[in-house]
């Protein structure tokens, strides 16, 4: 049923850059080793989340209870969190068990995935399967890769595509804290209003990442400084919670 997992962008970003040779160990140098080490820890936990998230959704098919299915890219496997569990999947999988129901959750994410593999790959996957919940967040990997118009396609089609009990999430502004953010933050404000206005024509709420995970970025992400970390993954929580159908929560 799953199918094999990708390597991550930042990932093989590790390794060109490794590849480079050994530079002169200045300490400008020393800043970029200890941001490749944060990458490469990253890159271990793509691995070994993938391999977690895979065990539980065995567990979670045999199980009873409310089903909620993720669709997604590494924010939903969790990465940069300090386990699987503490990403926001895991965190609003609690939340959603303190109300008593016994809700399981089949993550369908991949790291690295873009949109067009969530239309090839993940979304296939539901056929057969009633969830009670579907959350849908993907596009972070298309925005340098993927051409405009086709981005704006394959979003526009993922979200035709959900079920009547989905939840998108949109996604979160760059800031200058990357050189390329300030370039390209007036763009993910544009798809951001197209996720909103698509949703909003099938009558899907939208969880507004973008208003609930903003700067400063400090204590918020992971040693990659690209995912969230424990904290950064809290503001990803709320913004869903806040938009999950009074009826999911109660």
């Amino acid at each position: 049923m799953f199918f094999r997992q990708r390597t991550t962008p930042i990932g093989a970003l590790h390794r060109a850059i490794m590849r480079w040779g050994e530079a002169e160990r200045t300490s400008s140098r020393l800043a970029v080793q200890r941001w490749l080490d944060g990458v490469a820890y990253v890159d271990v936990q793509a691995r070994t989340y993938a391999d977690y998230w895979t065990k539980q959704n065995t567990q979670a098919l045999a199980a009873d209870g409310p089903l909620w299915v993720v669709l997604g890219d590494s924010t939903a496997q969790g990465l940069g969190a300090s386990s699987p569990l503490h990403g926001y999947v895991g965190q609003v999988l609690n939340a959603l068990r303190r109300t008593g129901s016994p809700w399981r959750v089949l993550n369908l994410s991949r790291s690295g995935a873009q949109t067009k593999h969530v239309l090839d790959d993940q979304l296939p996957l539901l056929d057969g399967i009633r969830p009670a919940l579907v959350t849908c967040g993907i596009g972070s990997n298309d925005i340098l890769a993927t051409p405009p118009k086709r981005f704006r396609d394959h979003l526009r089609e993922v979200i035709e595509r959900l079920p009547s009990s989905a939840v998108v999430m949109d996604l979160t502004v760059p800031d200058r804290l990357w050189r390329v953010g300030g370039a390209v933050s007036p763009y993910v404000s544009g798809i951001n209003q197209h996720i909103s206005t698509t949703a909003a024509g099938r009558g899907l709420p939208v969880a507004e990442v973008s208003r609930h995970a903003r700067p400063p970025w400090r204590g918020m992400l992971a040693p990659d400084n690209f995912h969230p970390n424990n904290l950064g993954y809290r503001r990803h929580a709320d913004a869903l919670l806040a938009a999950l159908p009074s009826g999911v929560r109660s």
